[in-house]
Parts: structure tokens; sequence; C-alpha cells
């Protein structure tokens, strides 16, 4: 999108980083650039406030949502069960205290490294 008038920033640009903008996630300048455009492009800064109403509508009606208790402590005992499966767990208990020690075996298609048996 382009409104046709010459910009430090290009109209595109703007809109592609405007959620950046909403979440305060740019740096300073940009921050200032983008902020510069907004000021002086009536189509971009049209666009933007429906940006910024949606987000607003988006943060009150789903921001204070969060997962039940039961599928949260299912998900913990699953990754439990997944991490125990593919480690080797050592714990030594001695004068000095407990040493637990992990150990990873298994191969997994994120990890490229070989299997002990491999």
């Amino acid at each position: 999108m382009s409104c046709g008038d010459p910009h430090e920033t290009d109209c595109s640009e703007v809109l592609a980083e405007v959620w950046l903008y909403l979440d305060h996630e740019c740096e300073r300048e940009r921050s200032a650039l983008l902020r510069k455009h907004l000021d002086e492009c009536s189509p971009c800064l049209a666009r933007y406030g429906l940006e910024e109403q949606l987000k607003e509508l988006l943060a009150r009606k789903c921001g204070g949502d969060h997962a039940p208790e039961t599928l949260r402590q299912r998900l913990r005992d699953s990754i439990r069960t997944v991490m125990l499966e593919q480690a080797e767990v050592t714990i030594e208990r001695d004068d000095d205290g407990t040493t637990v020690e992990v150990r990873m075996t298994r191969h997994t298609a994120t990890d490229p490294r070989p299997r002990d048996d491999d």
C-alpha cells in the first residue's frame, strides 16, 4: 500500500511493522520514524487506528484467559514423561548431599546428536 505521497518511511514498511509499534517492541529511533509517518499519512493512520482498536478488543476479550489447571497439569505430566523416556537419570546420595545427573540417550528429529546405541 502507498498513499502516493513521499515519506521518509514507506507506507508498506509502516503497515508491516504496526504490530511491533503497538506492542512497543521497536527501538526508539524506529518507533519515532513510524510515529512521524503515521502523523503525516492519513491512510496509514486510519489503518493504524483499525489495528489499534482490534488489538485492544483482543486484549479485552482474550487477555485474561488461562488454561484450566487440569490441562496445565496434564501437559506438565506429559512433558515430564517424555523427558524421562529420553533420558538416563542417575541419583547418588552421599555425605555431601544428593547428586542428580540427567543424560539424554535418545535421538529425536530436532536433536542431531547420535544416540548412545548408534
